[in-house]
Formats: structure tokens, C-alpha cells, sequence
């Protein structure tokens, strides 16, 4: 009699878990969400900024939360920058029982994150987790790698050179470019992205050099800097991140390199540091949002963010999947992922950066894009500096989402609804 009511108990209990599992159970429900990404090594201070900004972004929508919503709480996990450390910990993740995923730093990593909850979704349809990339760029996530577990809130590679190409058709100063990026996926599909693009749209452009830097292990760019300046180009297209950029501008600096550099990442945590003076009027980042961007309601954001932390507030695609997962949670009235990443796709919502639309196609975000040019506070267009530099990014040119839209190749496989 005993073992029947045990058994009788534990069968209503794993009913009354199952019909909560898949809606909301109100204001004490807890939705965790693993972060993971760099948080040891050179590359830590980029992953302890974007970990630190996430956690003041899932506060803030926590305390604006409705009854019925749930309240997200973020649960680091180090990476450690490699695809086999990644796919570790979010093992690791699942089996703490989270079934959401926030990663951006390294598209190598974000490619084996999306292999692995493929193939993990693939053995049990339950242990199904949703993948927010919040900046990893490879063009190939949202082409023929594409997944519907994965949802890009942050440009691709080839949406950033698609804008800068375009820009530099206004620059016909602008007469010879040099290629240096790491030498993993995202950094090559970059060089690729820019000879195709420049050659389409501005084919008198000459490619003076091209060169991979082994990511996270060169600690003098004095070489890489030589070689620049020995090739005559009075511009630099480079997608390095972490202190791969952050020593490629300080070894520019000390060489006294006179050139343009159009980054993807100068805005990241140390890299204004590095720059200071010597960066004026020639370093640029093209970024989905800029702190002197004409976007009132992030620009709030940011000043608090800064008067609380003391740090800049830069990861705006951590606002904008956020508060898109909280609406999809309201739209499937249902935490359960699959429900959850139906609702996702496709969805329109309006961020501070104007309305901005999930596409169902690839999961690639449609935003706008925003070039700035490094310059002095106070100089028109620079309200606010950088990293107490005394300079910061003018919002030079802005693009609409229609303008940077890439075609995909995405032949996408959903599960049934």
C-alpha cells in the first residue's frame, strides 16, 4: 500500500509538471537563459562587458515584466573562445534544465552551438533549446548552415560590407584597401565579402595586401602594421575583435599610421583606450547602434548604464532579443521553446532603433546599421565619449534595414508545429 501511493504521488506529480512546462505559471516562473561566451583569456574583457550588460538589460525588463510574464535570470558559462569548451558547457546548460541560449563571440563557436542542438533536438525533440546570437557574424549561420533553433539579432558580415561599400562610393579618396582579419570562418567570409563588394561597387579600388592573424595568440602587430604601411594602402577593412583589434590599433598608434580603419568591433570594451587621439577622424565601426545615434530611448539606457557602472553600453542586440523573447513568450502564451521559436520567426517589433522585423526566411534580423567615425567629444555629432578617451563615435551614416538586406539561401527545416 505504501509503494502504490508513492508511485500514485509521483505520477501526479510529473502530470501537474507536465501541463506547466508548456505555459506561462505566472509571476514566479523563472526562465534561465545560459550566456555563454569568453570570460578567461585575452578575449575576457569583451565577454565580461557584454555579460555585465545583459544582466542590467534583463533587470530592467524584469522590473517592467507583467504578471503573466516570466522573469528571465541569466546564468554564465565560460566558453573559453573554443568550439569544444562551448559545446561542453552547453551540455552543461541542458542539463541544468535550460533551454535558452545567448552566445556572440566567435562565429566558429556559434557554428558548432548550432551543430550541437541540432543533433541534440534531433535524438529528443524535448531537450529542444533556443540559440539568440547576439553578434557572431558569418554569413553562412543564416545561409546554408541555417537552423530554426537559431535567430541572429545582430548584422552579418556581408550586411556590414554591403553598407561600407556603399559608403566608400562617396570616397573616392579612398584609392587602396588592405584585408586583415583572423583567420577563422567569420574572418575570411569578410575579406571574401569585401572583394566582391568593392569590385561590384567600386572596381578602380585596388586590394593592396590581404592577411589572417591567428586568433587570440599574436601579441605584437608591429609586423602586421609594417606590412600595411609597405603596401601603399591608405585604408584598412578589418573584422578583428577583442585584443586582436585592441593591439592592432595600438601598435598603428605607436607606428604613427596615418590611414583609415573601417572596423567591426572598435567599440568594444579597451579598444576606444587604445585608440585615443590618434584615432580621430580615421577609425570607424560599423555596428547595429551607436551611443551617439539619434535613438532617444537607448540613449537613456546608455547614460544610466554608464552613471551605474562607470562602463559604455554598447550591446544594444542584448535589448532587442530580450524584449523580442519576452514577446514571444506573450504571443505562444507558452515558455516552451518550440512554441516559443514559432512565434519568434517572422515577428515585427518596435526597438528604439524604429520597427525592426525577425525574418522567417533565415532568422536574420532586419535592423538598421550605423557607421561611426571616432572623433572628439564635442565636436559636432559626439555628445558622448568612449571609455573617458575624450572621444567618441559620431553617427556618421545611418542605414535602413531594406538598404543592407542580403538574399539567402536558407532552406529551412522546422520541426512540426
Amino acid at each position: 500500500m505504501p509503494r502504490f501511493v508513492i508511485t500514485r504521488t509521483a505520477r501526479a506529480a510529473l502530470c501537474i509538471a507536465a501541463l506547466a512546462a508548456g505555459s506561462l505559471a505566472g509571476a514566479a516562473e523563472t526562465v534561465k537563459i545560459a550566456f555563454i561566451e569568453v570570460l578567461s583569456g585575452p578575449f575576457a574583457q569583451t565577454g565580461m562587458g557584454s555579460l555585465n550588460q545583459l544582466r542590467d538589460v534583463v533587470s530592467q525588463l524584469n522590473a517592467s515584466s507583467g504578471p503573466q510574464d516570466p522573469k528571465f535570470e541569466v546564468v554564465p558559462f565560460d566558453g573559453k573562445g573554443t568550439p569544444q569548451e562551448s559545446t561542453n558547457v552547453l551540455r552543461s546548460a541542458y542539463d541544468q534544465n535550460i533551454h535558452y541560449v545567448t552566445q556572440g563571440g566567435g562565429s566558429g563557436v556559434a557554428f558548432a552551438l548550432v551543430d550541437a542542438i541540432n543533433k541534440q533536438t534531433r535524438r529528443d525533440p524535448n531537450s529542444a533549446m533556443v540559440y539568440l546570437n547576439y553578434s557572431a557574424m558569418d554569413p553562412g549561420l543564416t545561409n546554408d548552415k541555417c537552423n530554426f533553433w537559431h535567430f541572429r539579432f545582430y548584422p552579418s558580415s556581408e550586411m556590414k560590407i554591403e553598407a561600407l561599400s556603399s559608403y566608400l562610393q562617396g570616397k573616392p579618396e579612398v584609392k587602396k584597401v588592405f584585408l586583415l582579419n583572423q583567420n577563422y570562418t567569420h574572418g575570411q567570409q569578410t575579406a571574401k565579402a569585401a572583394r566582391a563588394y568593392l569590385a561590384k561597387k567600386r572596381p578602380d579600388i585596388e586590394i593592396v595586401g590581404e592577411q589572417y592573424v591567428p586568433i587570440a595568440t599574436v601579441r605584437d602587430f608591429a609586423p602586421y602594421v609594417t606590412s600595411i604601411a609597405s603596401s601603399g594602402a591608405d585604408t584598412v577593412i578589418t573584422s578583428n575583435w577583442g585584443s586582436d583589434l585592441g593591439l592592432l590599433l595600438k601598435a598603428a598608434r605607436d607606428y604613427g599610421l596615418n590611414i583609415n580603419f573601417y572596423t567591426m568591433n572598435a567599440n568594444n570594451p579597451g579598444i576606444p583606450t587604445q585608440m585615443g587621439s590618434w584615432g580621430a577622424d580615421k577609425v570607424g565601426v560599423i555596428w547595429n547602434w551607436g551611443s551617439n545615434a539619434p535613438t532617444p530611448e537607448l540613449e537613456k539606457i546608455a547614460v544610466a548604464y554608464k552613471d551605474k557602472y562607470g562602463e559604455d553600453f554598447i550591446y544594444a542586440a542584448h535589448w532587442n532579443s530580450m524584449h523580442m523573447l519576452r514577446e514571444a513568450m506573450r504571443q505562444a502564451k507558452s515558455t516552451d521553446p518550440k512554441k516559443v521559436a514559432f512565434a519568434l520567426e517572422g515577428m515585427k517589433y518596435k526597438s528604439p532603433m524604429g520597427e525592426i522585423e525577425m525574418r522567417k526566411d533565415d532568422h536574420q534580423l532586419q535592423a538598421p546599421l550605423y557607421l561611426g567615425i571616432w572623433a572628439k567629444k564635442g565636436s559636432p555629432g559626439v555628445k558622448y565619449e568612449a571609455e573617458r578617451t575624450g572621444y567618441g563615435f559620431r553617427s556618421e551614416k545611418v542605414w535602413s534595414p531594406a538598404e543592407s538586406m542580403q538574399p539567402t539561401t536558407c532552406q529551412m527545416e522546422r520541426p512540426p508545429a
